[in-house]
């Protein structure tokens, strides 16, 4: 029985029977009254577990503080793997956002992990000097309106925006109901319902000029239909309606690419010369322009022909630019 096993069973002992003794534990988790010290010390010192002795009774037991309904131990057991792991996924979420949403909810996460780690091989200084995220492109967003969009997306309220569209360079008034955050590309978008247009949309939260929460019930949309709405499409635009791309990547290029995911439901097919072929679903042709735009000469849309004839035309427009 290794360490984690002891430490559930000891869990399980304390809660079943209130009061356990010393000869208890050695005899059923079959370990000497060293490692059981040790097993002790361990519980009480780094994990805060409250066994106390007993001595009126002659053995141990959960100790409730005042006001405090507490009937098992602290339930995360982890190896130093599993605890570096996670200590360099909160390193990612720390870096990607320190000011915003994540850092003050990830901080005392990170506290308890790194306090699990002061014993190990490596210490969470070390794992912190180690692990590094580079974001390219983001766009900041001022910190209070994540608070207010956060707030209204949890409470279930309605948000008055103003929203800039960078497409048409136009500013408005929309009335929405947020749905959810998503973090995509290094920035954040909110999706809502917008009762304006009574539909979805999608929202750049660095295009948001004023948010003003509003004492009115949001809408709530069912997941599965966000999802049909807003994640069908490619990228970050949504649209239920579907075309399907079908790209042609050079041998060289293809050694990254059918490694990468550009849709979940994307299809593939190696070709004998070592090209790729790629079938892509998507309803809105602009993020999808700039992705295969960033491939240059290393791919070929070969359809559908109005998505060929628009990247042509892209292509074209860029050759003036360099014409001496």
């Amino acid at each position: 029985m290794d360490r984690t096993e002891r430490f559930y069973k000891i869990q399980k002992m304390l809660s079943d029977r209130k009061l356990v003794t010393t000869e208890q534990f050695l005899n059923e988790l079959e370990i000497s009254r060293a490692t059981f010290r040790r097993d002790l010390e361990y519980l009480r010192d780094r994990l805060g577990a409250p066994i106390e002795w007993n001595a009126e009774l002659g053995g141990y037991q959960l100790q409730n503080s005042p006001g405090e309904n507490l009937s098992a131990l602290p339930g995360l057991w982890l190896n130093q793997f599993e605890i570096h792991s996670l200590l360099s996924v909160i390193e990612l979420l720390r870096n990607i956002d320190p000011e915003g949403l994540i850092g003050s909810q990830v901080n005392p996460i990170r506290e308890r992990l790194e306090k699990l780690l002061e014993k190990g091989d490596y210490s969470a200084k070390e794992v912190s000097r180690r692990i590094r995220i580079t974001t390219i492109a983001s766009r900041l967003t001022p910190t209070r309106f994540f608070e207010i969009v956060a707030h209204a997306l949890l409470a279930r309220k309605r948000l008055q925006i103003t929203h800039y569209g960078r497409q048409d360079n136009k500013l408005s008034e929309r009335e929405i109901s947020p749905q959810r955050l998503v973090y995509y590309r290094d920035n954040w978008y909110l999706d809502a319902f917008c009762h304006n247009k009574d539909d979805l949309r999608t929202f750049a939260m660095d295009a948001l000029g004023v948010v003003t929460l509003l004492d009115k019930p949001a809408v709530s949309i069912e997941e599965t239909d966000l999802r049909a709405e807003l994640e069908s499409g490619y990228g970050i635009f949504a649209g239920a309606k579907q075309e399907i791309a079908k790209l042609k990547f050079s041998p060289f290029r293809a050694r990254w690419v059918s490694k990468e995911i550009w849709h979940p439901n994307q299809k593939s097919e190696m070709q004998e010369d070592g090209s790729l072929l790629l079938w892509i679903p998507f309803s809105d042709e602009r993020e999808l322009m700039l992705d295969i735009l960033r491939q240059g000469e290393e791919v070929e849309v070969v359809a559908p022909a109005a998505l060929r004839e628009m990247v042509k035309n892209k292509l074209r427009l860029a050759i003036k630019i360099y014409k001496d």
